[in-house]
């Protein structure tokens, strides 16, 4: 089936717990090709066992995808649809475009860590005011989940990927919203294999060669090592005693090794779960009401519901998550409504143009009973905050010079 707004309207205001989307997938090279995960701390894979619920088989398993990566996954691909003019979404945009600065860049409520919570916007200008003292930002320090109204239509996807307003006035006391959202991609039966390195160099500098120096002056037309000593200062290389070699300089070959790197999997399953429950609790009253209504809330609900089907649908367009890491569906994305306890659960095929149509639906709806939806919001980064970053550039410039 097709969900279509009424479908939606009735499951968010009816007794479902959930939508579910469970897709399994193959690596892109075909089954049985390498992928590789996310590596953490040591170098180490994130592996855990997990017990299949129909025969209680225990899997190894490794983690392809974190909650945290895929949140990020879904926001950049709705601020694409936002882009390409298929969805009109309130985005909140700092702009370091100052001529001090060595790299111009923006970021938006979709990018930053913290969302709109997040310290770059905390220390932005709206129309000269600093954003958290603005009539604009300050709904944040008055938002929970009594009162969502000002959130929703300025940062919408707070409501739906989480938000913790640890950066504000109130710190660790700051509001908080739990995700509604939750997906993360696992590999089954994974088995570690190994990586090889090596390279040859196609102008066969030797190692005994060397050994270089640190040059003490350094020109525009020479190289920051020399093959005189008396030209130059300490052999080049790290540590109390230096090689000077020329693989110091990234010259010569490098010899073969091997270690540990990427894993076979017999599948991957990308798993996404919107919670109703958590959008239920949700209560938007307009005006400076105290109480909500009933309509208002459920369409704020359907709306936000939307915005969480068209991230986890739209996520799923693009699954080459890392260098060596491209995954391939085997089947369309499809969303289960788990409605009753016991009863099979009503599944839906959704495509990405059925989730944005959606979407834009359910946006329209929720406008026409006088909830906010915010356009773009343009803040301007304070002079203390551009020095910073004017500073922190260049130091990161000098450091990649002395390095090379």
């Amino acid at each position: 089936m097709k969900i279509d707004l009424q479908t939606l309207q009735e499951a968010v205001g009816g007794i479902a717990a959930a939508f579910r989307c469970v897709t399994e997938y193959q690596p892109a090279g075909g089954p049985g090709d390498k992928v590789f995960p996310p590596t953490y701390q040591g170098g180490r894979y994130a592996t855990e066992d997990r017990v299949n619920p129909k025969n209680g088989e225990i899997r190894s398993c490794v983690l392809l995808d974190s909650v945290q990566s895929q949140a990020n996954r879904m926001e950049l691909a709705l601020l694409e649809a936002h882009r390409d003019g298929r969805a009109q979404l309130p985005i909140l945009t700092t702009r370091f475009d100052q001529e001090n600065l060595l790299k111009k860049f923006t970021v938006t409520s979709l990018e930053a860590p913290h969302r709109i919570a997040d310290a770059l916007f905390r220390d932005s200008l709206l129309d000269g005011k600093i954003f958290r003292k603005s009539d604009t930002g300050s709904v944040l320090d008055n938002s929970d989940i009594r009162n969502a109204t000002g959130l929703f239509g300025l940062c919408p996807t707070a409501l739906i990927f989480g938000l913790w307003d640890s950066t504000g006035p109130r710190g660790g006391l700051g509001t908080k919203f739990q995700r509604a959202v939750v997906s993360e991609i696992i590999g089954y039966d994974s088995k570690v294999g190994v990586k090889t390195a090596s390279r040859i160099d196609p102008a066969e500098i030797q190692r005994e060669a060397g050994p270089l120096y640190e040059r003490r002056s350094v020109s525009h037309e020479d190289p920051k090592w020399t093959l005189e000593e008396k030209s130059g200062g300490r052999r080049l290389g790290k540590g109390r005693n230096p090689t000077g070699r020329p693989s110091e300089a990234n010259h010569g070959n490098v010899v073969p090794t091997i270690a540990d790197g990427g894993v076979t999997i017999s599948k991957a399953a990308q798993t996404t779960v919107l919670s109703l429950s958590v959008l239920r609790r949700l209560r938007f009253p307009l005006d400076g009401a105290t109480d909500s209504i009933r309509e208002v809330d459920l369409a704020a609900r359907t709306a936000l519901a939307a915005l969480g089907i068209a991230a986890g649908t739209l996520a799923r367009t693009d699954t080459d998550l890392r260098s060596r890491c491209q995954l391939f569906a085997e089947q369309e994305p499809m969303w289960e409504l788990l409605e009753r306890p016991g009863q099979t659960p009503k599944i839906f095929v959704v495509t990405a143009d059925d989730a944005l149509e959606l979407l834009n639906a359910a946006i329209a709806q929720a406008r026409t009973t006088g909830l906010p939806w915010e356009g773009e919001i343009e803040l301007t980064p304070s002079p203390e905050l551009v020095e910073l970053v004017r500073l922190s550039q260049e130091m990161a410039s000098a450091s990649t010079e002395e390095e090379a």
